[in-house]
């Protein structure tokens, strides 16, 4: 039987020295991390981003198919997309967890374990955060902070009439994989000793567990000096993300659905399930791929990239938000995307 170390017999400090003995200092930036009352920064003429994301048991994650890891890595991806989403680059992040008396110090230190692969992939530095106990259940805040060189970050509410509008990756998996993960839970709740049958859908359950934030787009722009007109990430369906972008920049858009990427796996899988493939990447989310526009003048610098699809173009708000299907029908965009207060 596996060893469990109650957390009460740390005590918080305690518990905190213990999940934060092996932290690493990656970034010149971070000048007083983990240990003080609060952390010291030097963004050395860089301007700073900050961004916060919760995440709660029952309503973001469900651990019967979540395993701690893939949830410690995921948490510190869905901030640092946000922080890409900028043009930024992330360096530090504080993480604060609040978590009932069912989770014990080696359970922590498998989320931890998530954490920690999440900031050395991305060379970010953990720099603080809180603990607590709660009356059930798990609770996740993240905090990531990342620098861009002055005024080249970007916003949602500037795309400009005649841009395009780009993706990066593909879409529609993530929500396909928790789609079969939701699926194999109702079985094994009210069947006895049935196995899940994840049916080989490795990638698309990848997709949902252990997404990766899209730091190469980020450092593609820098390498081409591309500075996209608008951006955002896609965590709640291409549709409400573009929605937001054409709100905020007072604008109106046209999609193409032949363009929209989607991962042939996916796409099988979705009609296997009798779901229409572009219904997931509209609506789906938890993608944490890309979404942004760019001048046409540079078209050319991204044509080449495989990473990055044109689905659109921006139009006059007058026209409103439109998706042209592959049967050249036009339909109003509309959002579905994921609500966390349904």
């Amino acid at each position: 039987m596996a060893e469990r170390t109650e957390i009460s017999s740390l005590g918080e400090f305690g518990l905190i020295d213990h999940l934060t003995k092996n932290n690493e200092i990656k970034n010149a930036s971070t000048i007083v991390s983990v240990g003080d009352d609060a952390a010291v920064l030097d963004h050395f003429g860089k301007q700073v981003v900050v961004t916060t994301d919760m995440l709660v048991e029952g309503i973001h994650f469900d651990l019967m198919y979540t395993p701690l890891k893939h949830l410690g890595y995921k948490s510190v991806i869905v901030n640092l997309s946000d922080v890409y989403a900028m043009n930024a680059t992330p360096q530090q992040i504080t993480m604060s967890i609040a978590f009932s008396n069912r989770f014990s110090v080696e359970a922590l230190d498998e989320f931890y374990e998530g954490v920690y692969a999440a900031c050395d992939r991305y060379n970010v530095d953990l720099i603080g955060g809180d603990t607590s106990s709660s009356q059930k259940g798990f609770i996740i805040c993240v905090t990531a902070i990342g620098e861009v060189a002055p005024d080249k970050y970007v916003k949602r509410s500037t795309a400009k009439i005649g841009d395009l509008i780009c993706v990066s990756g593909d879409l529609g998996a993530a929500f396909l994989g928790l789609t079969i993960l939701e699926r194999e839970k109702k079985v094994f709740l009210e069947t006895k000793g049935v196995q899940p049958d994840l049916e080989n859908q490795d990638y698309i359950i990848g997709r949902f567990l252990k997404p990766e934030a899209r730091k190469d787009i980020i450092e593609f722009f820098a390498a081409n000096k591309i500075i996209p007109t608008s951006m955002i990430d896609i965590s709640d369906g291409l549709s409400s993300e573009i929605l937001h972008i054409c709100k905020q920049s007072k604008t109106g858009c046209v999609l193409y659905e032949e363009k929209i990427p989607v991962n042939d796996m996916a796409r099988q899988f979705a009609y296997k399930l009798e779901i229409d493939p572009t219904a997931c990447a509209l609506s789906g989310g938890e993608d944490y791929e890309l979404l942004f526009t760019i001048d046409q003048n540079d078209y050319n610098k991204i044509v080449s990239n495989d990473n990055i699809s044109i689905v659109g173009h921006i139009t006059e708000q007058e026209e409103g938000c439109l998706l042209v299907t592959k049967g050249g029908n036009t339909h109003k965009l509309t959002a579905q995307g994921w609500n966390a207060f349904k």
